[in-house]
């Protein structure tokens, strides 16, 4: 998906020049090297990239895009509270270029009915526009490369090891943001973590999304207005199925369950869950259910994978036997990497909790917003009273750095939250600003020669909201 070019086109001398040699990366020192190429990830290289740090990027696929891309997640959502989109910058920015690919119909109402709005887009140019962004951004890339070890000196992490088809290479930068979505890079260089729910350890339970083609769009629809009763707040706003030009859906509620009661389908789900794609007729379905498993485990990681797909291929049979519009619907994809909700979250100088979230609390060190809401997938026995609408909660930055490292930021789902407030934060937009900030703040730790608790909020602010980030201060 890289921009191919001659000797002296400009895409080719830009592919150059960010693309590195064995030689090249086993000798060069980073300002920054980030781990993990998820939207966190990318928009933290991004950033800090176009501040004029020298960036690179290291993710294990041959792409970017993370649990976006990587495990078909989609739609993205939410940008809004209420009517105001308050994750702007460079996550607002990528949808834009999507936009004007004409490969995302951008933000659009929540058919569904459960947020503000949601935005479908095409995953295949999301891998390609996110390259595009660091690559003009200046940012460096390494594909097909994992982390392997992290070399801690006191307070400071020395250097990682990385592993890639060259062998294992040792690289150095000035500060590391860690991106892997499970806190890998945090936790071997020994900073403390949570995992899972404070009682019992449980995480969220992880989701083989599945995506399907040929699905008759208008058959749902018809059906959904014949049956409201069976649809996720359908029963009195039958209007809003016409709202958005793609469709999001939750519902055949009483279809699944006779198919849970009949053994038909294995697992509980409770409907079905449908999001149509930047392509008319193609949907995401997320509907299999894989509890008790560990992101961390590869053990467990790999039986995730291996149920992920037999139930993928049992709901498969169910929705073209059993749903309307899916009788002539094919199978085009799962996603190569199996959908991860939550696993470690690290312990910051600042742990967010759901009484903040809830209330709205305000912080002096604020570096994003977010209006999704607690979204758990797990009977935890609490109902969360949903926001009023327009209502919007902050992320304090110090949920991005830790008292043991002074080097590392952390960004994505697994910063400094509870095991509650993850279930609200852990969304790709949300994290995608948190991205943003984590590069702009590692950046300004290099060009002030500080450690990354010490970087200035009015500093790091002012970049963030001069690249287009809203900020409430």
């Amino acid at each position: 998906s890289i921009r191919r070019g001659t000797p002296g086109d400009k895409a080719h001398s830009r592919l150059t020049d960010s693309l590195v040699s064995e030689k090249e990366y086993r000798m060069k020192r980073y300002d920054l090297i980030v781990v993990g190429g998820g939207i966190s990830g990318c928009m933290a290289a991004t950033a800090a990239a176009r501040c004029g740090a020298s960036v690179l990027i290291i993710e294990q696929y041959g792409f970017m895009g993370g649990m976006l891309t990587a495990a078909g997640v989609g739609p993205m959502m939410t940008f809004h509270a209420g009517e105001t989109q308050v994750i702007q910058g460079l996550t607002g920015e990528l949808i834009e270029r999507l936009v004007a690919r004409g490969k995302s119909p951008g933000h659009i109402f929540d058919t569904v009915g459960y947020t503000y709005t949601v935005t479908p887009f095409d995953a295949e140019a999301m891998k390609q526009e996110l390259e595009e962004m660091l690559l003009d951004a200046g940012a460096s890339i390494l594909y097909h490369t994992m982390l392997a070890d992290v070399a801690a000196q006191g307070d400071r992490i020395a250097a990682i090891t990385i592993c890639n088809k060259a062998g294992l290479s040792e690289l150095t930068a000035q500060v590391y943001v860690d991106a892997t979505g499970d806190a890998d890079l945090a936790i071997w260089a020994g900073v403390p973590f949570t995992k899972g729910r404070e009682a019992d350890g449980v995480c969220q339970p992880m989701t083989m999304n599945m995506k399907m083609t040929n699905v008759d769009i208008e058959a749902i629809k018809a059906y959904a207005l014949q049956h409201p009763d069976d649809f996720y707040r359908l029963q009195n706003d039958t209007d809003r199925l016409d709202r958005a030009p793609r469709l999001s859906l939750g519902g055949f509620s009483s279809i699944v369950a006779q198919a849970e009661a009949s053994g038909e389908l294995s697992f509980e789900r409770g409907g079905v869950l449908l999001f149509e794609t930047n392509t008319p007729g193609e949907v995401i379905i997320n509907m299999s259910r894989l509890k008790g498993y560990d992101a961390t485990d590869p053990q467990s990681l790999t039986e995730a994978e291996i149920e992920g797909r037999r139930q993928a291929r049992e709901l498969e049979i169910f929705l073209q036997t059993r749903i309307a519009g899916f009788e002539n619907a094919v199978v085009i994809g799962t996603g190569p990497m199996v959908g991860v909700r939550s696993s470690r979250q690290i312990i910051g100088l600042y742990t967010l909790t759901v009484e903040d979230v809830l209330s709205c609390r305000a912080f002096d060190d604020v570096i994003a917003h977010s209006g999704y809401p607690v979204d758990i997938h797990l009977d935890t026995g609490i109902k969360y009273e949903p926001f009023h609408h327009g209502e919007i909660y902050s992320i304090p930055y110090r949920c991005l750095v830790n008292a043991r490292i002074g080097n590392l930021i952390t960004v994505g789902r697994c910063v400094s939250v509870t095991f509650e407030a993850q279930g609200a934060m852990r969304t790709t937009p949300t994290v995608g600003a948190i991205g943003h900030a984590g590069g702009v703040a590692a950046f300004l730790a290099v060009r002030d020669g500080v450690a990354a608790a010490d970087v200035s909020i009015h500093a790091l602010q002012t970049v963030l909201k001069g690249q287009g980030a809203y900020l409430l201060v």
